[in-house]
This record gives C-alpha cells, structure tokens and sequence, in this order.
C-alpha cells in the first residue's frame, strides 16, 4: 500500500492485518479440533463424575474442564449454575468458573504462537493456581449461604440434554457448529482486542509506557487490575493488547494482571452472576480473584525477569 513501515499507522496496520491473520486462522483449527473431542463429553457426565468425590479431586477436575472449554466469562455462568444444581460444592464451581475464561487450549496455542512458550507456561500456571486456591477461598467462607433461594428449588433433571450422535459425522457436525458458535460470539471481541492492541503499539510513545506502565512503581498491578475489571473480553481477545504491551517494555506481572482481570472479571459476568448469587458471595468473588492478580502481579515482576 505504499506505507512506511516505521510510521505511527504503517505499524499499528502492520499488526492488525498479521494478528487478524494469525489468530482467527488458529481459533478455527483448534476450536474444530476440540469440538471433535468435546462432542463425547455432556454435561449429565460430567455433574455424574464430579459428585460425590473427594474435594480436591471434584476441584482438579473442575480446574480441568474449565482449563479445556473455550468459555467466556459469560458463557460460563450457564453450567456454572448446573453444578450448583447438581448438588457440586460451590467452592469447586466457584474454581471452574475461575479457570474457564482465564484458560483455554485456544488461548495457550495462540499465546504460544505470538509471544513464546515461556510467557504461555506462566500464564496457565498462574491461572490454575488462582483458580485452585480462589475456590478453596470461596469455600472458606461458606458461600453457600449467599445463593439465591431458586436455584435450590429448580430440579436437576430439568437442565439435561438430550444425548448427542457421537458418530464421525455427528461429532464433524457438532466441531463445525461449535466453531461457528464460539468464533461468532466472540469475533468481535477478538477484532476489539486486536485494534487496542495496535493503537497501543502504533501510536503510544515508548517513552509514556516506560513513565507509567513500565517504571516499576508498586502501583503498576492495581492500576492493571482497576483497568481490567470494567472491560470484557476473553483469554484470546486480551492476547494483542498483551503482545502490544509487552512490546513497550511493560513488565511481565503487570501484564498478566491485566489480562486476567478482563478474562476473568467483566461487569457482564458480575450481572449475571447477581442472578444466582447475593451481594455478599459476588463482592467476596471481586475481591477473593482481584487480591489473587495483585499477588501474581508483584510476584511476577519481583522474581521474573
């Protein structure tokens, strides 16, 4: 098109068009990859498996299956609220609801295609050990308390699904529509995360990223977890504005924080949880996941160079 490379519009264009380029083509491989395997997992299995073991491997898998569904925090509110139906501690649903929109096999390949293997291995690890310990949190102050009366009242057989076709063709036919799903409702978001991330590094001065986001001030991970929470995105969508950051020289716990505080706590999520829970049990999971950047945040930047 005739830019220059090294202007303010040729870089931001440059990113846009190659992370566009990179990450839809991976979200449809591996979502369709997935969806194959996912077309023999339902969810009365699932319920069926967990109930009645004990807690911590009812949390593994909870950690598990959160970490392999392509979930947003929304999208995860749904059986969320069919574990809690299904007689599932609520801690160990509060640690699926944890792990599914911060981790995800879509997530951790595109991060390991755009920033490396090492920054994919430190944010599943972090993720898995918030999701881990912010449900045992959770399950300490016995949130159960905090449920809105209906949910107890409505009847476990009422959420069930009718049993999938778990033939080659039933299983092609259920990876296609998960594709189609999943890359639908969240295309936008992804474009959004994109375009962020390419303002960022077209058109934000090195020198503004080193004074306030890069300088090392213990007020860098707040203001990452502040600016994270109202946004919504998910673990793919925050991916660019990660790299664009990471590309100022931001530190690596200050961009972790941030990316999990949009994957993990939106306004959107917090409304719909309203639904199901009290104010009490949605401020103590605010405040439960927002401490739990904050230590990943400083620790990070404090022992990881």
């Amino acid at each position: 098109m005739g830019l220059d490379p090294a202007s303010q519009f040729g870089a931001a264009l440059h990113f846009f068009v190659m992370d566009v380029a990179k990450i839809f083509a991976l979200l449809v491989v591996i979502i369709y990859c997935m969806g194959l395997l996912r077309a023999l997992l339902s969810p009365e299995r699932v319920r069926e498996f967990v109930r009645d073991r004990p807690d911590w491997q009812a949390r593994g898998f909870a950690v598990t299956l959160g970490a392999v569904t392509p979930f947003c925090s929304c999208s995860s509110v749904p059986l969320f609220i069919g574990f809690v139906e299904a007689g599932i501690p609520l801690g160990v649903t509060f640690s699926f609801l944890i792990a599914s929109p911060m981790i995800n096999e879509v997530a951790v390949v595109i991060l390991i295609g755009i920033l490396g293997w090492k920054l994919a291995a430190l944010y599943v690890a972090a993720g898995l050990l918030v999701a881990w310990f912010g449900g045992i949190v959770m399950q300490w102050f016995r949130p159960e308390r905090w449920i809105e009366e209906y949910v107890w009242k409505i009847q476990m057989g009422q959420a069930d699904l009718p049993s999938p076709d778990r033939s080659l063709a039933g299983r092609h036919r259920y990876a296609l529509a998960e594709v189609k799903e999943i890359v639908g409702r969240i295309w936008k978001w992804v474009l959004l995360g994109i375009g962020v991330g390419a303002l960022f590094h077209g058109y934000v001065p090195d020198q503004w990223v080193s004074e306030h986001l890069a300088g090392g001030n213990w007020y860098d991970v707040p203001t990452a977890v502040a600016l994270g929470i109202p946004l919504y995105s998910n673990a793919t969508g925050i991916i660019p504005v990660a790299e664009a950051m990471l590309s100022k020289g931001v530190a690596i716990g200050t961009t972790l924080a941030l990316m999990m505080s949009v994957a993990a706590l939106s306004l959107p999520e917090l409304l719909i949880l309203r639904k199901v829970i009290r104010w009490q049990a949605l401020a103590l999971f605010v405040g439960v996941l927002a401490s739990a950047f904050l230590i990943v945040g400083w620790g990070f930047n404090l022992f990881v160079v």
